[in-house]
């Protein structure tokens, strides 16, 4: 999942055009706002053919919402993911959001505390 998101870099705001280099420089740049929304799961879909996708949102400095989706991910790595969310919510009693806010908290955790990568 940490890969996806990774490889959605370089991107730029669309409204005020603020380049984002890195997952790390928009995790430091942005604020998040709200939970995660895993909109095939809310529908109950957990293999979608046509996936909706899962989001996160952040506000850009300028006040525009950004999103870092699971669009582009090859369905069956997306399909493995939601079968192991089922599971995982299953056992330990948490909501689908509950569980990808923790995933967003903990992939956040990890890219900041890596050492910053050197231009």
């Amino acid at each position: 999942m940490r890969q996806h998101l990774e490889a959605q870099f370089p991107q730029c705001c669309t409204n005020c055009k603020r380049p984002f280099a890195t997952l790390r420089e928009y995790l430091l740049i942005t604020e998040q706002v709200g939970s995660a929304m895993p909109y095939d799961v809310e529908l109950g879909d957990w293999q979608p053919l046509e996936p909706l996708g899962t989001v996160t949102f952040a506000n850009c400095p300028c006040g525009s919402t950004l999103v870092l989706s699971s669009d582009g991910m090859p369905l069956l790595q997306l399909w493995s993911l939601l079968n192991w969310a089922r599971t995982e919510t299953k056992k330990w009693g948490m909501t689908p959001k509950d569980l990808l806010n923790y995933l967003r908290d903990e992939i956040t955790r990890q890219v900041l505390a890596a050492p910053a990568s050197k231009p």
